[in-house]
């Protein structure tokens, strides 16, 4: 448990450092959705599937490359905490750029000619 909680207390330390960048990526947020949920033609659905495949490598680009961006290696990740922290540290990269992709990508299914639409 007391690693859990070292492992809590480093990522808000972490977040302190960069805080601007997190304030960015929250006004891109906000941005990117008032956007696609104004315009009203969004076509969350159609959206859906770029969605997860964009998730999907975000969260293997973050395995792949995050071990070498600490100079470590995924073969150094012998305890269950460590793998535990880099795949969750890869679902939260998925999920902001999940977060940002289906607005995008939902505003521009809907913007697309579809049979039937004027």
């Amino acid at each position: 448990m007391y690693e859990i909680w070292l492992a809590m207390n480093i990522l808000w330390e972490i977040a302190l450092t960069v805080w601007p960048w997190l304030l960015a990526l929250l006004v891109l947020l906000i941005a990117a959705w008032s956007a696609a949920l104004v315009r009203g033609s969004a076509g969350w659905r159609a959206g859906l599937a770029g969605t997860v495949a964009i998730g999907v490598l975000a969260a293997a680009a973050v395995i792949l490359t995050l071990p070498m961006w600490s100079r470590s290696s995924l073969g150094e990740l012998a305890y269950w905490v460590d793998w535990a922290n880099l795949l969750a540290i890869a679902a939260g990269a998925a999920g902001i750029a999940m977060a940002v992709a289906w607005p995008l990508l939902a505003t521009w299914q809907g913007r697309r000619w579809r049979p039937g639409r004027a």
